[in-house]
């Protein structure tokens, strides 16, 4: 991991199956359940990062998301069961020190999502490109939204051709640009915004 550069649509079930079936590329399913964690003072929200764990298949991943420069984000990822194990190796690979330090008196589960994804990957140009399909639910003070979006990750590659290659998807099926993500969205239904 290290550098996330992602772009967000919104969409519909019937768009993403469109979609799904009118691009070639590897496939792969994932059932996901994500919870997100911020301390009690919501330190690390005050920061804009994001501490997640997420289990993906049979899979538990945590990860935390830090702002860069411009419109990418800092990406550490750990496979590991409990965020409070994970943590210190988070800390350690995203060489942010104060991790620790702020979640030292523990975390608490804020909100969370629960989605199927497909994930194709795509080549485009010079670079290799991740197009997530993801349908569920976002979770939040014991209320749900639906969630329903396409995602275009770069994995390899430059941010030209990402940018690009969402540019065509979207002026091809009509998406329309979701500029917030999908923590940001259930932290507001948590806070029944």
């Amino acid at each position: 991991m290290g550098v996330e550069f992602e772009l967000k649509f919104s969409a519909t079930k019937d768009v993403l199956s469109v979609i799904c079936q009118a691009v070639d590329g590897k496939e792969a399913h994932y059932t996901m359940r994500t919870t997100y964690y911020d301390t009690l003072g919501k330190d690390l929200s005050a920061r804009n990062w994001t501490l997640r764990c997420r289990r993906e298949n049979e899979i538990s991943v945590c990860t935390l998301k830090y702002p860069l420069e411009g419109e990418a984000r800092g990406e550490q990822e750990v496979l590991c069961d409990k965020i409070e194990d994970a943590i210190p190796m988070l800390c350690k690979q995203s060489g942010l020190t104060e991790l620790e330090t702020l979640t030292a008196g523990g975390v608490v589960a804020l909100c969370g999502a629960a989605f199927h994804r497909i994930a194709k990957t795509i080549r485009f140009q010079d670079s290799i490109l991740e197009l997530a399909l993801d349908e569920g639910s976002l979770l939040g003070g014991g209320r749900e939204i639906p969630l329903c979006e396409v995602e275009v990750e770069l994995k390899e590659g430059n941010t030209q051709d990402a940018r690009t290659y969402a540019a065509i998807l979207a002026a091809t099926y009509g998406l329309k640009p979701q500029p917030h993500s999908k923590f940001r969205r259930a932290l507001d239904l948590a806070k029944g915004e």
